[in-house]
């Protein structure tokens, strides 16, 4: 009896989630203008959002064999801070490739770390104007080379709008980012876009992008294509989830690709970095991510 109450549960589930997702493919789409104009407005980088949250961060790279064998592995987990004023953010090692960083190893990061915030310090203790207007140069011009490169994401990309998706329980409208041929960026950032087709999902409610994917249409060449020479085929994905109710924070990178590096070898490699356990940052949290394990 109980086996059959749950396939009725099963079914009835089933049922209801194909109802709904009729139902959402039975509402018309917003309009394409109105949206992306909505959108633009939450465009921002991760790494601002994420500025007021630690997290942990797990990276896997896999080196591949010629025939495309994982060849090596190796793990590494983090955890991360927001950085001093004007500086990227503090990552801690913690483990790697299972093993947990040596208590003397961890010190040394910490210890490291300590010297850069008593510095600043100093600094803002010595000459208070001069520190704080060198940290707003920095975010004025932070702000400014983001600006630019989603301006260049409007110039690059013939964007269409394609359909009503559902991504981990929300309700998504998705585009195709098509590069223009004869698009003229203004950024390094809008040069790389033309060498990417793109899909995205963006949350209908709240016009924050959900997910996206990335393939390289043909090869993207790095130092004047002396350096390094990403080859076509090489694909990039990340995931978002809204944290807490209120924020949508990076969840899962994924990568793909292989590189002729100069004239000698080419690279290939496949990875990805795991985002968990976001806490708003605070000086009392600072520290209490072993003790929350």
């Amino acid at each position: 009896m109980v086996k059959a109450y749950t396939r009725l549960a099963v079914i009835f589930g089933l049922a209801a989630l194909v109802v709904a997702t009729l139902a959402a493919q039975d509402r018309p789409l917003p309009d394409q203008e109105a949206f992306l104009k909505e959108t633009r407005k939450h465009l921002q980088t991760d790494s601002s959002v994420q500025q007021s949250y630690m997290y942990v961060e797990t990276q896997r790279m896999q080196k591949l064999d010629k025939d495309g064998r994982i060849a090596e592995e190796s793990i590494k987990v983090y955890e991360s801070y927001p950085g001093l004023p004007g500086q990227p953010r503090w990552e801690r090692l913690i483990s790697e490739d299972g093993k947990p960083v040596a208590a003397n190893k961890l010190a040394d990061q910490d210890s490291d770390r300590t010297k850069k915030a008593t510095s600043m310090a100093k600094r803002l203790e010595s000459d208070p104007g001069k520190e704080r207007a060198r940290q707003q140069r920095d975010w004025d011009e932070a702000h400014h080379e983001r600006s630019e490169a989603v301006d260049d994401l409007y110039v690059v990309y013939a964007i269409h709008m394609t359909g009503r998706e559902r991504v981990e329980g929300h309700d998504t409208i998705a585009f195709t980012l098509t590069p223009r041929p004869d698009s003229k960026p203004k950024t390094r950032e809008g040069d790389l876009m033309k060498h990417f087709g793109v899909k995205a999902w963006i949350s209908e409610t709240d016009h924050e992008l959900v997910r996206l994917e990335a393939e390289a249409i043909d090869n993207v060449a790095f130092g004047l294509g002396v350096l390094a020479r990403i080859h076509k085929g090489a694909q990039f994905s990340f995931l978002r989830r809204k944290i807490n109710g209120e924020v949508w924070l990076p969840a899962v990178v994924n990568y793909s690709a292989s590189a002729r590096v100069g004239l000698l070898f080419t690279l290939r490699r496949t990875g990805s970095s795991e985002y968990s356990g976001y806490r708003k940052f605070s000086v009392d949290t600072s520290s209490s991510f072993e003790h929350s394990k």
